[in-house]
């Protein structure tokens, strides 16, 4: 898909990134507030289609496998298109879907709408990812794709946790037509907004695979997958750390969960402004702060005035890396930006998807619920060493 370059240094100019950019965020921030905000509402609608809760939680795995296979698909099929209507089209499907979801209202409708959007938001974000990059200079790539993933942690701290209180306040139904909203607004202001550009050529198909064929970047995929497990599956069972060992009171519960958001906030502004110079020296330190926060978590549990601070180090810590990975793969396949920057998002959703997996194998073993944090220490660990032979091959 081609871009118009010819626009690029009138927009980027200034300290500000393009509005483009920012309202690529937006978006982001209003379809993910739809993923976090599932979470919340579980219960109330497994209670009210009638399902188990176990059952209900298969409205999140058809979520998931929507977004895993998704965006490589969507980035091929649409190479010919202009970005602002892959992004436009993207939007007015998840919005559709999730209309459509409360609306019809059963479990089988939930599931299969669910899955649709799913596939939409991958594709929207495969190629917010790469129209981001292609609105600002190289020198400022990693910066605008953290602009960009900064949406998904506003989503994690305020779009997740507002959604939940309005369905709790208005029914279930209440939160996800608030994300309908904001989708279509997010729909308007990128058409808006979004520069025109050009339709792809038929060799660009072929281009973009090709790319996708070096070592290079496909260590960068594991880096991205070996990394986010290795935060995510200690964000995920926190609840039950903080009440059973930590001993907060569920009260208390979201507001340090939205500590770990204002963390990871902070580390995309931080890991957006290093990255476009210093892309491996942001891996290996948040690599090795995921490392540290997570042994600090798993040994001093018991303490809550140690392990609230270190919620917010992992958040931060975990998000530095995010716009160095976007840098690389943009930087290893600069030729094929919208299928590799769909392919990351499918290796940050896999190393989601491997969470469960992972701290199922070592909870049914009867371990303490401590072990996932030392799980996530050794994902870390494991990280470094992959983002060292990267960086040699980038050398050789």
């Amino acid at each position: 898909m081609s871009v118009d370059t010819a626009a690029r240094p009138a927009q980027a100019t200034g300290r500000l990134l393009p509005l483009g950019v920012y309202f690529l965020s937006f978006s982001l921030f209003a379809m993910g507030s739809a993923e976090f905000l599932l979470a919340g509402v579980l219960p109330a609608v497994a209670a009210d289609i009638d399902v188990s809760l176990a059952t209900a939680g298969g409205l999140i795995t058809a979520f998931a496998i929507g977004v895993v296979i998704g965006g490589p698909p969507f980035a091929v099929i649409s190479l010919g298109w202009p970005r602002r209507t892959a992004l436009v089209l993207t939007l007015l499907v998840f919005a559709g879907c999730i209309a459509a979801g409360i609306l019809i209202g059963t479990y089988p409708a939930l599931l299969v709408t669910r899955f649709v959007a799913g596939l939409a938001y991958a594709g929207f974000f495969a190629v917010a990812a790469a129209t981001a990059v292609s609105l600002v200079p190289p020198d400022r790539a990693a910066r605008a794709s953290g602009v960009v993933v900064s949406g998904l942690s506003m989503a994690m701290i305020l779009g997740g946790p507002a959604g939940t209180l309005i369905g709790y306040r208005t029914g279930w139904e209440g939160g996800f037509w608030l994300v309908v909203a904001l989708t279509l607004a997010a729909a308007a202001a990128v058409t808006a907004a979004m520069p025109r550009t050009a339709g792809g050529q038929p060799s660009g198909i072929g281009r973009e695979l090709r790319a996708m064929r070096r070592p290079r970047l496909w260590l960068v995929y594991a880096a991205t997958l070996l990394s986010t497990a290795s935060y995510m599956i200690t964000f995920n069972y926190l609840a039950r750390l903080l009440t059973h060992v930590t001993g907060i009171p569920d009260g208390w519960i979201a507001a340090v969960l939205v500590l770990f958001g204002v963390g990871a906030y902070i580390g995309l502004a931080i890991g957006g402004r290093i990255s476009d110079r210093r892309p491996h020296h942001a891996l290996v330190a948040g690599a090795a702060g995921i490392g540290v926060s997570s042994v600090l978590i798993a040994t001093l549990a018991g303490h809550a005035v140690t392990v609230v601070p270190l919620v917010l180090l992992l958040g931060v810590t975990g998000f530095v890396l995010n716009p160095a990975i976007y840098g690389r793969v943009f930087t290893i396949a600069s030729d094929a930006t919208t299928l590799a920057g769909a392919t990351t998002v499918s290796a940050f959703q896999l190393g989601i998807s491997l969470v469960p997996l992972l701290a199922g194998i070592s909870l049914n073993a009867g371990a303490a619920i401590t072990t996932v944090a030392w799980i996530g220490a050794g994902l870390a660990a494991a990280t470094v060493p992959v983002v060292l032979a990267e960086r040699l091959s980038a050398r050789a």
